[in-house]
């Protein structure tokens, strides 16, 4: 690649080799690494990209299930600089979302290095550059690299590692125990009594999906939740929520919604859905907390056929007692216990992100740090707040880019000049 060049090897690091990047490392080949990428590549930056497994967006890849489709239209979920084929539906599934994002790569010439796993990335104060370690895999061989850098963008998102829940018994349990990261279908569970951890979306439609196979599924429901329809009228609830939000505040906007909520989905707190004293978008911008969008749950809760329960009390071997006293029997459990950023586990910094990973400056001003650091994908904004990011990164860097080049160009030809002239 013309943009790596291996300095030598110094004796304090041993077998590590050392490799310098003409422009900045992007740590993370999803959806938010790949349009940073695409967009410093159309300011004429040149970039490496570290992925940690063997192909681009690997959590879609690797860790979702087969029913999934995006929950918001395609034109708020389309990368910079390249939308959605026309053919694509309202909704993409999960296999077309990724056929756009591998068409995404090869269109922008992103070649990420696969099998780079980041051990710690530190900024240097007296180099004023980036010192990102990683251990690279190649086959049965694995090595240490250096990559050293004047400009980091962290692109690992929000949702990097799973969460597992502590439930009392939960490794005395002796049925199968998922979490939704590792569920692809409802066929292996068919016929059998499926205890679903979480309201969230994931455990909304891993609830439906069993349903769907003949399972009998019991989702945990220890929290309030906000559930809205998909569309309402035939216009979907995201869209009129951004169209909304141009002329009245968001407080005005959560009562419209929820009103017109109630009158598609009627009254959700008979079936055990209790709904949060906070509207759903400013839930959403305070907290992070994603509103579910309804593909068809809710009408299988309302016929009995996806059950509503109370929080865990513990579990036991084939039984889960419930906190109202309730005990149901189990076969199996998949715990849609959401994810989390690993950011603290790599990045050796404690000023521009908190300890649970995410930037400390709330959106939008959460993307750029100190010392040439970026922060792409943690707007809690979904694929349309990682495409803001990306372009204000790569024009940030772009611009500093460029006025460097000039004036190297400009100390070249005056050279170039004077050797002639002499």
């Amino acid at each position: 690649m013309e943009n790596l060049f291996r300095l030598a090897d110094h004796e304090d690091f041993f077998s590590r080799r050392c490799i310098w990047v003409n422009g900045p490392v992007i740590v993370g080949a999803g959806p938010s690494g790949l349009a940073t990428a695409a967009c410093l590549r159309d300011q004429g930056v040149p970039f490496v990209v570290l992925e940690k497994e063997e192909c681009i967006a690997s959590l879609w890849q690797k860790r979702t299930y087969d029913r999934l489709k995006l929950h918001l239209p395609k034109q708020f979920c389309q990368l910079p600089k390249l939308p959605f084929p026309q053919d694509f539906p309202e909704y993409p599934t999960k296999r077309q979302f990724i056929e756009y994002l591998e068409s995404y790569a090869k269109h922008f010439e992103i070649n990420p290095l696969f099998n780079e796993r980041v051990q710690s990335a530190r900024y240097d104060e007296t180099s004023g550059l980036w010192r990102v370690k990683c251990v690279s895999t190649r086959g049965s061989t694995r090595t240490e690299v250096e990559y050293i850098c004047r400009w980091l963008v962290v692109a690992t998102g929000e949702n990097a590692e799973c969460v597992m829940p502590d439930i009392e018994g939960l490794g005395e349990f002796d049925g199968n125990v998922i979490h939704a990261c590792n569920y692809k279908s409802g066929e292996k569970f068919r016929g059998q009594k499926v205890l679903v951890v979480g309201c969230g979306n994931s455990g909304m439609e891993v609830s439906l999906d069993l349903c769907n196979h003949n399972a009998s599924p019991s989702m945990v429901v220890r929290s309030s939740v906000h559930v809205l329809p998909r569309e309402i009228f035939g216009k979907s609830t995201f869209e009129l929520s951004v169209l909304l939000m141009r002329w009245l505040p968001l407080w005005l906007v959560d009562k419209l919604l929820l009103m017109l909520a109630w009158l598609v989905l009627g009254n959700i707190e008979k079936f055990g859905l209790k709904r949060p004293s906070m509207g759903p978008l400013v839930l959403k911008n305070t907290k992070g907390k994603t509103p579910v969008l309804d593909i068809g749950s809710l009408k299988k809760i309302r016929s009995g056929d996806i059950k509503v329960v109370p929080g865990i009390r513990r579990l036991t071997k084939r039984q889960v007692e419930l906190v109202d006293g309730q005990v149901l029997d189990v076969d199996s459990i998949v715990l849609a216990t959401g994810y989390r950023s690993n950011v603290p586990s790599w990045l050796q910094e404690g000023d521009f992100f908190s300890k649970n990973g995410f930037p400390k400056a709330p959106f939008p001003n959460g993307w750029k740090g100190n010392g040439g650091l970026y922060a792409v994908g943690f707007t809690r904004r979904g694929l349309s707040g990682a495409s803001s990011d990306a372009v204000r990164i790569a024009q940030d860097i772009g611009k500093v880019w460029k006025e460097e080049t000039k004036q190297t160009k400009r100390t070249t030809a005056c050279h170039r000049r004077c050797i002639s002239q002499f």
